[in-house]
This record gives structure tokens, C-alpha cells and sequence, in this order.
């Protein structure tokens, strides 16, 4: 009897194996060849401060990204939110958030602090990093607040396309604890696609633990089974020194594109003293604002044959399978 149940486990692995959604890239399931390189180009951090959305407004308007996830909590939410209603045929996500970075620069939650006690610290804001909401954060106060963010942005007139998560807080990377079942719970209620790729970098296949990179991987098989679609692959630069030496690291990133679809995230602000203030980090968001308002990044994209697409043929491939219910 054990032997035989043993054989079921393995037909049924390898049937899972085979399975159409599984074995093609997500290129291929949006109805491109399985060889096409599809991009998104995300602008995280959209509403965080003006800086922010100065320049993540240019770039979208002027085609030179292609998407942005904006910050329901943040002080410049408000002004976000009217520029996508204001532009319905863009396609702009929720940045989902649980942490507050900034030493002087704080947000907490949409919902007040009193309402999810585990999300905040004693000050009453976010907490600086990811590892406190891993240990910390109950997973129904979790559920209340991502709700909340997502409702906020459509009440302001923001109808999302995606949905991703602002310094990876609910992934699990650091201790394993993670909160992915809320979120795609969510995800299923709002048809939205989340910023979780199908195949994991280099980085952490080499740093994360062997137990945990299995059970991201099995979690990603089940998802897309389910009717779930992921970007294949997802990146961000490691700024240089320099602009120049910015740009070639992502001239670099381009050029190595896997087939399927890739997301690449950035951060892009405009030099002011608000962005100065904020962070120490303002010339790397300068940078990529200037990365993607040069003429020769689109040219080189078009010179290797990206495609560049946002996540609205995602969100509506996914709806197809898994009609949100609100």
C-alpha cells in the first residue's frame, strides 16, 4: 500500500510538471512566443514625497515607464491617487505598506494605530525595518490594513492594476514568517496580480536557506496551478558610483533579459531639497529618473527587441481565471 501511494505522489508531481500553466513562461501565457522578452518597469514609492511624484508623473505620461505602485499611507498619497484618476488609461498599483524607513520622515497606518496595535510601534508609526513585521505583526491586523490601503486608493479615485509590497515586509525572506496567504486572498477578492516571481534570483538562491527556497518554490507552483500570473523573473540595479556607470549596470540588466516577463523596479525623484532631506540616498533616485528620461535607454530596449508592457494583460489574464469577487 505505501508503495503504491508513493507511485501517486510521483504521477502526480509529474503531471503538475507538465501542466500548460506551469511549464510555459508567462510570456507565452499572455499569448507571446515562448522566446519573447517582456518588460514592466515599475516606479515604486509613488506618493512617498513630492520629489517622488514629479517624477514618477513625467515618466509615465511621456511612456517612459510603463507602471507605478503607490503608497496608500504616505504624506503625498493624496496627489497620486488624483493623477491616476485623473489618467484612468495608466496603469498604476497599490505598494502595499508596512514599514517607515525614514528617521524623521514617518507614516503609520491608514487604518490608525489604535485599530492594528501589532503593526506600530510604541511611537505609533510603521517600524523602520522588515524583520519587526515578521516577528511582530498578527496576520489578521495584516489583512485589515492591506484591505484599508487598497480601499483608501480606490476611494481617492486610484483603481489598481497590481498590488506588490514595499520592502518585501510580508515575503518571509528574513525569518520564513511570512503573510502570502493574506495577501493572495486579497489578490483573488480584488483580481490583482502580485509582484511574486516565478523564478527567484541568484541572490537568493544563494542566500536564502535550502528549506525555505523549496517552499517559495512550491508556493509559486501552486499559485500559478490556482490561476494566479506572475512576472517570470524580477529585478532591480545595484547602483554604481556614477550616473554612467548606473546606466551601463542597467544597460548590463538589459541586455541579459530571460525570456518571459521580467519586472524592474526603481525608485526615481527629482533633485529638491525634499528628497535631500528625507534620505541620504537622493542621488540614486535622481539617477533613475535621469535613467529612463534618456533618449539611449528606450533606443538600446528597442535595439534588443523588449516588449514593454505594464500589468493590466496580467490583472486581466488573471481575472479570467479567478473573477474577483468585489
Amino acid at each position: 500500500m505505501a508503495r503504491k501511494s508513493r507511485l501517486f505522489v510521483l504521477l502526480a508531481a509529474l503531471l503538475l510538471a507538465v501542466t500548460p500553466a506551469f511549464s510555459q513562461n508567462t510570456a507565452e501565457l499572455l499569448g507571446y512566443p515562448s522566446t519573447a522578452k517582456l518588460l514592466i518597469l515599475n516606479a515604486d514609492d509613488f506618493g512617498m514625497c513630492h520629489a517622488e511624484n514629479v517624477a514618477t508623473m513625467d515618466l509615465l505620461l511621456n511612456g517612459n515607464i510603463t507602471s507605478a505602485t503607490a503608497m496608500p499611507p504616505t504624506p503625498w498619497f493624496k496627489e497620486a491617487a488624483q493623477f491616476a484618476k485623473e489618467h484612468p488609461k495608466l496603469h498604476i498599483g497599490v505598494h502595499s505598506t508596512f514599514t517607515s524607513e525614514w528617521k524623521f520622515y514617518k507614516w503609520g497606518p491608514v487604518l490608525g494605530r489604535s485599530a492594528v496595535p501589532s503593526l506600530v510601534t510604541p511611537e505609533g508609526f510603521f517600524p523602520d525595518d522588515t524583520p519587526w513585521v515578521e516577528a511582530k505583526a498578527d496576520p489578521a491586523d495584516v489583512e485589515k490594513e492591506l484591505r484599508a490601503q487598497i480601499e483608501h486608493a480606490r476611494k481617492l479615485g486610484l483603481e489598481p492594476t497590481h498590488l506588490d509590497n514595499h520592502m518585501g515586509s510580508l515575503y518571509g525572506l528574513v525569518t520564513g514568517r511570512d503573510f502570502l496567504d493574506v495577501v493572495f486572498k486579497i489578490c483573488a477578492e480584488y483580481g490583482l496580480p502580485f509582484r511574486l516571481p516565478r523564478h527567484l534570483s541568484e541572490q537568493y538562491l544563494k542566500t536564502l536557506p535550502e528549506d525555505r527556497v523549496r517552499k517559495i518554490e512550491a508556493r509559486t507552483q501552486a499559485l500559478v496551478q490556482k490561476g494566479f500570473v506572475l512576472p517570470d523573473y524580477l529585478l532591480t540595479v545595484k547602483h554604481g558610483k556614477t550616473y554612467e556607470e548606473t546606466w551601463n549596470r542597467y544597460a548590463a540588466m538589459f541586455r541579459a533579459l530571460k525570456p518571459g516577463v521580467t519586472e524592474l523596479y526603481m525608485h526615481v525623484a527629482v533633485e529638491s531639497p525634499e528628497i535631500k532631506a528625507v534620505t541620504n540616498a537622493w542621488r540614486q533616485r535622481v539617477w533613475d529618473y535621469r535613467v529612463f528620461k534618456d533618449p539611449k535607454t528606450k533606443a538600446l530596449l528597442d535595439s534588443l527587441g523588449v516588449v514593454l508592457i505594464s500589468y493590466k494583460p496580467l490583472q486581466e489574464l488573471q481575472r479570467q481565471h479567478i473573477p474577483p469577487s468585489r
